[in-house]
């Protein structure tokens, strides 16, 4: 099936290429996820911020934002948005609330902006 007919605008070169091209883009819906995706991540607050999480694995507001360097309120606008674009997820643990990502393929590309993340392994405190 061709995509371009042969009545292709002049600036083509190459129909075919153009046809193959065509046929292998994502349907839209896809395109669509992708294009919010990058929309949450083109501000720098929120990408601070999901760095963070993904960095941390799951953490609470007050020291996501003190690791943001951003206030409470602002780490909080940005994970109510984050949230509902279903990218964190809250737990709460009494009056504390902590986030993890659990969109993968947000995770993928804060992979590619700063390597994978390093397991942290908690450690036993000695009070002697």
């Amino acid at each position: 099936m061709h995509l371009v007919g042969p009545d292709e605008p002049p600036n083509v070169i190459d129909g075919a290429l153009v046809c193959d091209t065509v046929a292998h883009l994502p349907a839209f819906e896809v395109m669509h996820d992708w294009v919010k995706r990058f929309a949450l991540m083109a501000d720098p607050t929120r990408l601070t911020i999901l760095l963070c999480i993904r960095r941390a694995g799951e953490i609470c507001v007050t020291d996501l934002a003190a690791a943001a360097q951003v206030r409470d309120t602002t780490a909080s606008q940005a994970l109510r948005l984050l949230r509902v674009h279903e990218v964190v997820e809250p737990r709460r643990a009494g009056r504390v609330v902590y986030y993890r990502l659990v969109d993968d393929r947000i995770r993928d590309v804060l992979d590619l902006i700063d390597g994978p993340p390093v397991v942290r392994h908690a450690q036993a405190s000695s009070t002697r």
